[in-house]
């Protein structure tokens, strides 16, 4: 993550720049505005990314001196279903069309998208604490591979 971090950071650099220079020489609002909101998502992006970096080390890919083999193994966990996105999308569509038919559409598209944003971030929330408990019970279990006599 550390050279997309860098990546990510040039760019922000970039829009900064741009930004400051245009919002200087043209004296027009929208397109500095515009130019700024795209140096704050490239920022944040960075951040991520040198966040990710700082928590999980380097990578493969940040090696030079690496090896195909050592990108070898499971990626990550990946969810097998999720009612989620629907939720998110359909709350999306109901805010969009609030917009246009009224602000009781609108909050209520708010509110289901809420729900669905929160649904996606909190559905796996304690999957690494189900799976360190559920390896404790199944070495106690008797049909880990020992079985009693009675």
């Amino acid at each position: 993550m550390k050279t997309e971090a860098r990546l990510f950071i040039g760019v922000a650099g970039f829009f900064l720049v741009t930004a400051v220079g245009y919002g200087w020489r043209s004296k027009e609002p929208a397109g500095t505005a515009v130019l700024v909101i795209a140096f704050l998502m490239a920022a944040l992006v960075a951040f991520f990314l040198h966040t990710q970096y700082r928590r999980r080390g380097l990578r493969a890919q940040d090696r030079p001196d690496a090896e195909v083999v050592d990108t070898a193994g499971p990626l990550d966990f990946f969810p097998p279903h999720s009612p989620w996105p629907i939720t998110t999308a359909l709350g999306s569509v109901l805010a969009a069309l609030g917009v246009v038919y009224g602000l009781w559409l609108f909050l209520l598209g708010i509110g289901v998208l809420g729900q669905g944003v929160l649904g996606m971030v909190f559905q796996y929330a304690d999957r690494d604490g189900q799976r360190s408990n559920s390896s404790a019970d199944d070495s106690r279990s008797p049909s880990s591979g020992t079985t009693r006599s009675p």
